[in-house]
């Protein structure tokens, strides 16, 4: 295993950001920046040995901080959508900041993680080379409760997995639900559209929501549905039906329920490119996947020049449910004083010869 870190450019205030570069026996890398923790780049051989970048990205600081998408984000302290940019919790409520839609909150923005530098570690492990970012969130950080210390590792594995892991303690309680928002695209970041790849997500449900994209508390089952992927299907095959889930998100951009029992960590879903032969498996010890197709993505000045469109890539992330902290039917995101939050993804890519 190696590593490397080379300078990725500056802020406003002159301070200077990094990148960092894992490589693996087999030629396969993985790139960060401790500016949000962000992933940068993954690039894995297909069926003839060629090796593509299958991660959309930026390759400037100005365009990870002012282009949109989130692509390769370290998101939180709460993934996804909060209703009514609310939340009550022991007795007090907490008022967001409206992002989304005409009164909700998305990622806990507007004040992003990723617009943050993060101190860097790398270290050699058992597992492979991990680089772990660190950051403290203070109390009312996005408006938030409680002083946070968080810290989320990359591992580059020599069976060419990225393990993530995140961790979170706190001095009150809190909100802790983080996900990584990479948009993948197995053929390659700049091969446009993902229709004719394949996924599979091990969900027998998944949450409907109302016209903001907020759950109703319900889950629904996909049997018979545009929203079951429990045998594998082109992306394509169903995303432009007439249902109302896939109308008012213009393709796929909901949670599904995941079948694992709870706090295991299990492979819960896979992606497959049939040109390159490039495969992805997910293991997450986390309720549920949030899969989209980019519908609202728009970037002309992806790296290498790329131009991103809708439906130009896939995100898997994965989390607690959205507005699970005003659903108390819903495992609950809240981190306890005292306790740790601790998950893990794996994403591991490979290839069907």
């Amino acid at each position: 295993m190696a590593w490397k870190k080379e300078l990725f450019g500056e802020l406003e205030n002159g301070a200077q950001v990094y990148k960092y570069t894992l490589t693996n026996e087999n030629g396969v890398s993985a790139s960060f920046t401790d500016l949000g923790g962000i992933w940068l780049e993954m690039k894995t051989p297909d069926r003839d040995g060629k090796i593509d970048d299958v991660l959309l990205g930026y390759d400037s600081v100005d365009t990870c901080l002012h282009e949109g998408g989130h692509l390769g984000e370290i998101v939180g302290r709460n993934a996804n959508r909060i209703g009514g940019a609310t939340f009550t919790l022991n007795g007090m409520t907490y008022a967001l900041v409206i992002n989304s839609g005409t009164k909700n909150n998305l990622h806990s923005g507007p004040d992003y993680y990723r617009d943050r530098l993060w101190d860097a570690e790398v270290e050699e492990t058992g597992l492979g080379t991990k680089i772990t970012f660190s950051l403290f969130s203070p109390d009312g950080d996005q408006n938030y409760p409680g002083n946070a210390q968080i810290a989320v590792s990359y591992t580059l594995t020599p069976d060419d997995s990225v393990k993530i892991d995140y961790q979170m303690t706190a001095d009150e309680d809190t909100i802790a639900n983080f996900t990584n928002h990479a948009y993948f695209n197995l053929r390659g970041h700049k091969s446009g559209t993902i229709e004719d790849q394949q996924v599979w997500i091990d969900a027998d449900t998944f949450t409907i929501t109302d016209a903001e994209s907020i759950p109703t508390g319900e889950l629904v089952p996909v049997a018979g549905t545009p929203m079951d992927f429990t045998t594998m299907k082109e992306i394509g095959r169903d995303i432009d039906s007439d249902y109302e889930p896939l109308n008012q998100a213009k393709g796929y951009d909901h949670n599904w329920a995941l079948n694992h029992e709870k706090g295991d960590l299990a492979l819960s879903a896979k992606a497959y490119d049939p040109k390159s032969g490039r495969t992805m498996d997910v293991y997450t010890d986390l309720p549920g996947i949030q899969f989209y197709t980019a519908n609202s993505l728009h970037s002309s000045r992806g790296k290498d020049g790329a131009e991103y469109g809708s439906r130009s890539a896939y995100c898997f992330e994965t989390q607690y449910f959205p507005d699970a902290i005003n659903k108390p039917q819903f495992d609950s995101p809240v981190l306890k004083v005292g306790e740790e939050y601790h998950t893990t993804t794996i994403y591991h890519f490979g290839v069907e010869k």
